[in-house]
C-alpha cells in the first residue's frame, strides 16, 4: 500500500491572547461564516470585525486560561490514534490541519508532500457533516487538489461523518452515564444535548444534512446509552438576524427550568475537543442562564478528547477506510438532497428569494444592522432580541 497518512481536520482556534484578532480575520475571511454579495468585501469586513471584536474575545479566551486548548487536544488524539493504529499493526504517519489557524491545513499537506504519503485518509473531527465544517475544509482541500499534480498522484479517500460509528456512539455515553452517577438521582436527570447551530438555510435552500444526522446522531447515544432519563437536543452559538435552528440552548434551557426540572446535564454533541463554546459559552454563559432560571444541579459531560474507546473507534474508522472503496473529495462535496450546496449566487434589489435568505447568513433587510452587531457586538439587533 506504500506510505500511509491520515490528515485529521479540525477548526483551530487560538494558542495565545496576541493570537485572537488574527484568528478572527481568518475566521470571517472564509464565506462560510459571512457570504457576501460582494466579494471584494469579505476581507475588509474580516479586518473590520476582527478589530472591534478582538478585546471582547480576547476576555473570553482569558476566563479559559488565556487560549483555546484545541491544538493541544488535537496532537494528543493524534498521539493517541498513532499508537493504537500501530498496536493495531499498522504504521501511519497522522497530520493535523486545522482550518483557521495553525498548524492550517495547507501545512499539514506541505508535510505530507514532504514525507511522500502514498495514500491517505481524510479525518474530519466533525462527527456530523456540515458545509461550514467538514464542508469547508473539503472544499479546501479539493481545490489544493486541483491546483497540484503531486496531490493528484496520492491516493486518498474521505470519512465525510461518523456520527453514527459504534465506538464514538459508546463513548459518549459513557462519559454520559458517568455525569448521570454523580447525581443522587441519577435516572431522573434531564439530558441535555446542546449542538453548534447552523443558518435553517443551510439545511433548507442547500440541503446540508446536519440537522438530520444531528437528530440521528442523539437518537442513537440515548439508545445506546440505554437510560429511561428525558432528554432535549437544542442549538448554540447563533448570530446574525436570520433564522438559525431550534430551539436555541439558552431557551431550551429557560423553559426546561419552568417545567420543573432541577438536575441538568449538558452534552456538547457537536464538539469531540475542549474550546471555548465547551469552556466558556456553555460552562460559564449557559451555566449562568440555567441557575439564574432556578437548575440546581447543572452539569456538563466533558468532551471526548483522548477518551479510550473513542480514540480505538477513531482507528477502526481509518483501517476501515483503507480497506474500503476510496472515496474521493469530489463525491462529498454536495450533500445527498438533490440542492445546490449553497443557496443562490444572483442577486437582486427588493424582497427577492435570495435577498431573504442571503446566502443563509445575511439578510437583504437589515444588512447594515447586522454589519454593525458584527463589528461591534451589539446594535439594534440587540434590542430586537435577535441575538
Amino acid at each position: 500500500m506504500g506510505r500511509v497518512g491520515v490528515l485529521l481536520l479540525n477548526l483551530g482556534g487560538p494558542e495565545q491572547l496576541e493570537d485572537v484578532r488574527p484568528f478572527l480575520f481568518n475566521l470571517f475571511s472564509d464565506p462560510e461564516i459571512i457570504r457576501l454579495p460582494f466579494p471584494w468585501l469579505q476581507k475588509p469586513l474580516a479586518w473590520l470585525i476582527a478589530t472591534r471584536r478582538a478585546k471582547q474575545s480576547q476576555e473570553n479566551y482569558r476566563q479559559i486560561g488565556g487560549g483555546s486548548p484545541l491544538r493541544r487536544i488535537t496532537d494528543e488524539q493524534a498521539a493517541a490514534m498513532q499508537k493504537q493504529l500501530a498496536e493495531n499493526g499498522r504504521e501511519v504517519n497522522i497530520y493535523v490541519g486545522m482550518r483557521y489557524w495553525h498548524p492550517f491545513t495547507e501545512e499539514a499537506i506541505a508535510h505530507i508532500k514532504r514525507d511522500r504519503i502514498e495514500k491517505l485518509v481524510i479525518l474530519p473531527l466533525y462527527p456530523q457533516f456540515s458545509i461550514s465544517t467538514s464542508g469547508s475544509s473539503f472544499r479546501l482541500l479539493e481545490s489544493l487538489w486541483q491546483q497540484d499534480p503531486q496531490l493528484q498522484a496520492i491516493d486518498h479517500t474521505v470519512i465525510p461523518s461518523w456520527y453514527d460509528h459504534p465506538g464514538y456512539l459508546a463513548a459518549m455515553a459513557d462519559l454520559i452515564a458517568k455525569e448521570l452517577d454523580q447525581l443522587p438521582e441519577p435516572d431522573r436527570a434531564h439530558i441535555f444535548f446542546s449542538a453548534h447551530g447552523v443558518p435553517v438555510s443551510y439545511v433548507k435552500e442547500a440541503g446540508d444534512p446536519y440537522q438530520q444526522e444531528i437528530e440521528a446522531c442523539t437518537a442513537l447515544i440515548m439508545k445506546t446509552l440505554n437510560r429511561p432519563n428525558p432528554h432535549t437536543l437544542a442549538y448554540q452559538s447563533r448570530v446574525g438576524p436570520v433564522e438559525w435552528l431550534q430551539p436555541y440552548t439558552d431557551d431550551a434551557i429557560k423553559q426546561l427550568a419552568t417545567e420543573g426540572v432541577k438536575d441538568l446535564v449538558v452534552v456538547p454533541i457537536s464538539f469531540v475537543s475542549e474550546h471555548i463554546e465547551t469552556l466558556e459559552e456553555i460552562d460559564i454563559e449557559y451555566r449562568e442562564v440555567a441557575e439564574h432560571a432556578g437548575i440546581e444541579n447543572f452539569r456538563r459531560v466533558p468532551a471526548l478528547n483522548t477518551h479510550p474507546i473513542f480514540i480505538a473507534d477513531l482507528a477502526t474508522m481509518v483501517e476501515e477506510a483503507l480497506e474500503a472503496p476510496s472515496l474521493q473529495l469530489s463525491e462529498v462535496m454536495r450533500p445527498k438532497k438533490n440542492f445546490k450546496m449553497y443557496p443562490q449566487e444572483r442577486w437582486e434589489w427588493g424582497m427577492t428569494t435570495a435577498a431573504e435568505v442571503w446566502n443563509g447568513r445575511l439578510a437583504m433587510i437589515g444588512f447594515m444592522a447586522l454589519i454593525l452587531e458584527l463589528i461591534t457586538g451589539r446594535g439594534p439587533l440587540h434590542l430586537l432580541g435577535w441575538l
